[in-house]
């Protein structure tokens, strides 16, 4: 698989609360960086290295290389980042409940289908990203079009599930199907002081697997 898949903050920091709210804050910024600027390779070593914690031969191991090669990809990862000016991005977010409130108001705006709602939540430069495919949608004008197209393809009665990975917070949306809802997407949020600057939708089987979802919530 070429993407990178959202690791579920339950599994950061081995249950310290502590560990994992710096965990959460490095592998928030490793995630959005890995997405957009690194290679496979060095976004493998910025994650194992710099959030997960592993020595440089635990990540040569698990990536099948040498140890050597780990450090180079490492390095070039960090100063691939520091180029590109996302450590600065990330240096100014706001605190954890800040970010919660803001998705929350947005799972608000969703459950009730409210699209011009939920654009005003959004940043200017925000984007709609769908790994792997590889269509974003940039702007709160085409967020928003691409917002009414999903309600009235999958429809306006929804169940929401909170979750949090890739230090993120975000859900599980599940649509109406029948006596039930049936999982639809994981959907995770990038949050600035101004607002949502990034939305990165998830829907994947292997995904949906790694966080325990269960494909059906009764009515």
């Amino acid at each position: 698989m070429s993407w990178l898949q959202p690791l579920p903050d339950a599994m950061l920091a081995g249950g310290d609360p502590a560990g994992a709210v710096i965990d959460r804050s490095t592998l928030r910024l490793a995630f959005a960086g890995a997405l957009q600027h690194l290679s496979a390779r060095e976004r493998g070593a910025l994650i194992l290295r710099d959030v997960l914690s592993f020595s440089a031969a635990e990540t040569a191991e698990i990536l099948g290389t040498t140890t050597a090669s780990v450090n180079s990809s490492l390095q070039r990862a960090r100063a691939r980042l520091k180029e590109t000016g996302i450590e600065r991005e990330g240096a100014g977010e706001p605190l954890d409940a800040e970010q919660r409130a803001w998705v929350e108001r947005y799972m608000k705006a969703f459950l009730n289908a409210d699209v011009e709602g939920l654009k005003h939540l959004l940043t200017e430069d925000v984007i709609m990203e769908m790994p792997p495919m590889t269509n974003w949608f940039t702007g709160p004008g085409n967020y928003g079009v691409f917002m009414e197209w999903v309600f009235a393809k999958a429809g306006t009665d929804w169940q929401l599930k909170p979750v949090m990975a890739n230090g993120q917070h975000g859900f599980a949306a599940y649509r109406r199907a029948g006596d039930g809802y049936e999982l639809h997407t994981l959907q995770l949020f990038t949050v600035t002081a101004g607002g949502i600057c990034r939305t990165s939708v998830f829907q994947d089987a292997g995904v949906f697997a790694a966080f325990g979802l269960p494909a059906r919530l009764d009515a």
